[in-house]
């Protein structure tokens, strides 16, 4: 019987700002039980990968957990593979941040456990060529990467039974093909099935390599993996599977076969990851292609033998997909910059500098946490106590740099104009102790991000409901539990990508569109015949081309604020009309002022519905101390998640308890104001999900305007965290 190696690798990982009784299950279902049933099987070697963020977790809550982990690591049972410390994409982060975050980790494995790794785990296996440059510079040996790299570079099946080298501008690096194969054999099938395909692979190829390498989260995390893996006794049984047959498969270390298997050769790879991923990243049109094309190569009975010539697309366009992961990447990139100018100014000898310097850098590389940066069968960018908790980092590294710069103490504000989205087109950034306000000039003039710098907050931090590929699933999804409709036997279980569940029923009627992407002050001329419905459905039409309009804009600077006027043409009811829209943004005060003046230029008298949407989030719909408050009461019915009309008003709040956070808002006339909840429906590891993104609220009056005459209207947008009176009974 020829001989494999077999290489076992469990990358585990929770993103920034998960809730804490989600990492709690993880460990009580996943980390925990896992090691626990590995320290009874010396034999079985394997290596791991856990993030920063999740060590760090460990350490605090189950400080047993690490005394455990060192076990192992000492009596070489476990090799530990490094990483970036806050697991971001390697690729789009700068250079200084790549080199800082793998030290880090590398660092805290070194003193923590007294291993210097060899090895790094590339979150969610992204991979572009330049890499190995910068993972040379910091002395990583191999990465892990996925067997569909490998086949898109030319590569047949039959030669990823070991690894390669690669190099970039000389540097070299080694790569290990993860098995696809294995990947979907464990743990879903039987045992005896993955031993099967190891002698099959062991008969094919002399000196074989076989690597598993995949989130630890599918040991008991995933629908219905705890009660298969442990309860049911599938690990326990692997393990004895592997030790029963270690007269051919040797459980080895990565470092073991770099030491004792020379590589099968050189390769250079494309940019990819795993197939799923690449499937995720293409828009709408070719998502559906994708599928269509991948299923017409199944009915050809000749998947097998192209697949490796279909591919999908490139992760970097879930800049493009999702114009909010653009925005909170370059945000990223922003402070990232400026965070490296100031740190050059500061000395090495300031030790208060420099352990404010360590703060917003840990706070930078924080929001640099991959998961609300992308979305697939995993929530990612819908989930908003991620985004949330990645702003929050950010924002936070953006006023530990404030106090850093000496530039900025004393100076009221910084204002700047520059393309900001890299998109092509200036963006206006206002940026002050207490507030950042950004204006698109060529969106409707409309504010896309708003942080209030107290908490920190973006709290227009907003997902649009966009229509997505697997949208069409919904029509076949079942609302059983995945554990109540399993029928396999307890050696096979189904996988999360072979899952149609959803969480509730009847979802297919949250599928609403969105005309528009989700920003606050985009303006509307709406026709007369519009009403709440039809707002909220997005069945609305409008007169004026106002919502998604270019501006002409005009500056001014005082000591205290800024004054942004734009200024367009329009065409309302036939009639030539000219808007004006002036922006004031205050620095010493965390406010916003919003002036309309409407010039009627034609000859007729001008009647029509305008309005203006605001779209904030608290977060959660259906808190308590979330609310809306009218007249300084709470309203009956006010939870955020409520839809309706407050009618004749002069002034809102949206008020937060538990950030104890104080949205106002007022304006110069009395107006009707429909609100509603904006609530998308997106793929979780649990099926279908409908998820609270925020709220919208659309301040509107009736508008007449006389021939050569002018309306005016005004509205104001305050911040504060006095929320005392709203709480008192």
């Amino acid at each position: 019987m020829k001989k494999i190696r077999l290489i076992l690798g469990i990358h585990n990982h929770q993103p920034v700002g998960n809730f804490d009784f989600v990492l709690d299950k993880a460990y009580q279902n996943a980390y925990r039980p896992f090691l626990d049933l590995l320290r009874d099987f010396p034999g079985v070697r394997v290596g791991m990968h856990t993030s920063g963020i999740l060590y760090e977790w460990l350490d605090k809550q189950y400080p047993e957990y690490s005394i455990q982990l060192r076990t192992l690591t000492d009596r070489g049972q476990i090799e530990l593979i490094g990483g970036g410390f806050y697991e971001p994409i390697l690729p789009i982060i700068p250079h200084r941040d790549q080199v800082g975050q793998i030290q880090r980790l590398q660092k805290y494995l070194l003193q923590r456990y007294e291993q210097a790794t060899q090895g790094m785990w590339l979150a969610e296996r992204v991979w572009e060529p330049h890499l190995p440059s910068v993972l040379n510079q910091v002395g990583v040996r191999y990465v892990i990467l996925d067997d569909t790299h490998f086949l898109h570079a030319g590569l047949s099946a039959d030669d990823l039974s070991g690894y390669y080298i690669t190099e970039d501008q000389g540097a070299t690096l080694a790569l290990f093909p993860i098995s696809q194969q294995l990947r979907y054999l464990i743990p879903f099938e039987a045992p005896e099935k993955t031993i099967d395909y190891l002698r099959d692979l062991a008969e094919k190829n002399e000196n074989a390599v076989a690597v598993f390498a995949d989130d630890g989260e599918k040991f008991g995390i995933w629908p219905d993996t705890f009660l298969h893996v442990y309860e049911n006794g599938w690990l326990q049984r692997f393990f004895e599977a592997l030790e029963a047959n270690r007269d051919w498969i040797e459980v080895c270390h990565f470092s073991d076969v770099l030491r004792s298997v020379p590589p099968k050769g050189k390769i250079y790879l494309p940019t990819a990851s795993y197939s799923e991923m690449l499937h995720w990243a293409l828009p709408l049109s070719g998502y559906r292609n994708y599928e269509l094309f991948q299923s017409k190569l199944k009915e050809e009975q000749i998947a097998e033998s192209f697949n490796a010539f279909v591919r999908g697309g490139f992760w970097r366009n879930f800049f493009s997909k999702y114009a909010e992961s653009n925005r909170m990447h370059k945000k990223m990139l922003r402070v990232s910059a400026r965070l490296a100018k100031v740190a050059e100014a500061i000395p090495k000898d300031d030790k208060v500098k420099q352990s404010l310097l360590e703060s917003a850098q840990n706070h930078l590389w924080a929001s640099q946490c991959n998961c609300p940066y992308w979305h697939g069968v995993f929530g990612g960018i819908y989930l908003n106590n991620i985004r949330f908790a990645v702003y929050r980092h950010m924002l936070n590294a953006e006023v530990l740099t404030d106090q850093l710069d000496a530039y900025t103490q004393g100076q009221p504000y910084r204002l700047d104009e520059t393309d900001f989205d890299a998109n092509g087109k200036n963006e206006i950034l206002f940026e002050s102790p207490k507030l950042n306000a950004y204006l698109d000039p060529h969106h409707g003039a409309t504010l896309f991000e708003i942080d209030y710098k107290e908490i920190p907050m973006h709290v227009t931090d907003i997902l649009t409901r966009r229509e997505e590929g697997y949208h069409h699933q919904l029509a076949e999804a079942s609302i059983t539990e995945p554990s109540e409709k399993n029928t396999e036997s307890d050696d096979s279980i189904a996988s999360i990508h072979d899952r149609v569940l959803s969480k509730e029923p009847d979802l297919h009627r949250h599928l609403i569109y969105d005309q528009y992407e989700r920003r606050s002050f985009r303006d509307h001329v709406l026709t007369d015949n519009c009403d709440l419905e039809a707002w909220q459905n997005q069945t609305y039409s409008v007169y004026a081309d106002l919502a998604d309009a270019s501006y002409d804009v005009e500056r001014k600077e005082y000591e205290r604020y800024v004054e942004i006027t734009c200024l367009r043409e329009t065409e309302l009811k036939m009639t030539p009309m000219r808007i004006e829209k002036k922006y004031k943004i205050f620095s010493d005060d965390p406010r916003i002022e919003v002036h309309y003046r409407w010039h009627n230029k034609g000859k007729t008298e001008v009647e029509a519905k305008f309005g203006t949407e605001i779209n904030l989030t608290l977060l959660a719909g259906q808190a308590e101390d979330r609310f809306y408050a009218v007249g300084g009461r709470k309203w009956p019915d006010g939870a955020m998640q409520s839809s309706g009309t407050f009618a004749g008003i002069r002034s809102l709040n949206m008020i937060d308890g538990w950030q104890n956070l104080n949205i106002a808002l007022a304006w110069s006339e009395a107006a009707d104001v429909w609100r509603y909840p904006i609530e998308t429906v997106s793929l979780s590891e649990e099926g279908f999900e409908r998820v609270y993104q925020g709220s919208c609220i659309f301040v509107h009056w009736p508008m007449w305007v006389k021939p050569n005459d002018q309306w005016n209207v005004s509205i104001v947008l305050h911040f504060s965290r006095d929320t005392r009176k709203f709480f008192q009974s």
